[in-house]
């Protein structure tokens, strides 16, 4: 049963990462309010993360379990704490991109950060690896 639900929690957590990838090509001004002032190539960072969004997708799809899908969790995570920086810059500045117009929808989906890099750590069985053997 714990199998089935990481399996449905790492497909929901794909169809996630491929709608957000997808949309940093089809509305990258909305992205581009996200990336942080001091950072240089804003469009090619828009780019690169929409990729990765979508090749992070693909691997949580084929991959099922073991060592590799483990992996990818972990770079999951660390992406999505590294893009938290996006969040945090729209929250800090105030930027009205994807219909969040208040500072409290803005920190609320800042908050969401730390809820989706758990979700990848368990979805991709990061905390049943460690577990000793029975």
């Amino acid at each position: 049963m714990s199998e089935m639900l990481a399996a449905l929690a790492r497909w929901m957590l794909a169809a996630l990462l491929a709608v957000a990838g997808v949309a940093h090509f089809v509305l990258p001004d909305s992205f581009l309010l996200l990336v942080p002032s001091w950072l240089p190539l804003p469009s090619a960072i828009v780019w690169v993360t929409g990729v990765a969004e979508i090749a992070f997708a693909a691997a949580l799809l084929f991959l099922t379990q073991g060592k590799r899908l483990r992996t990818v969790g972990v770079a999951l995570a660390i992406f999505l704490l590294v893009v938290g920086a996006g969040n945090l810059s729209q929250a800090l500045s105030g930027a009205n991109a994807f219909g969040l117009g208040t500072d409290a929808e803005r920190w609320a989906r800042l908050a969401f950060q730390p809820v989706l890099i758990v979700w990848a750590l368990w979805a991709t069985g990061f905390w049943s690896s460690r577990r000793p053997p029975r």
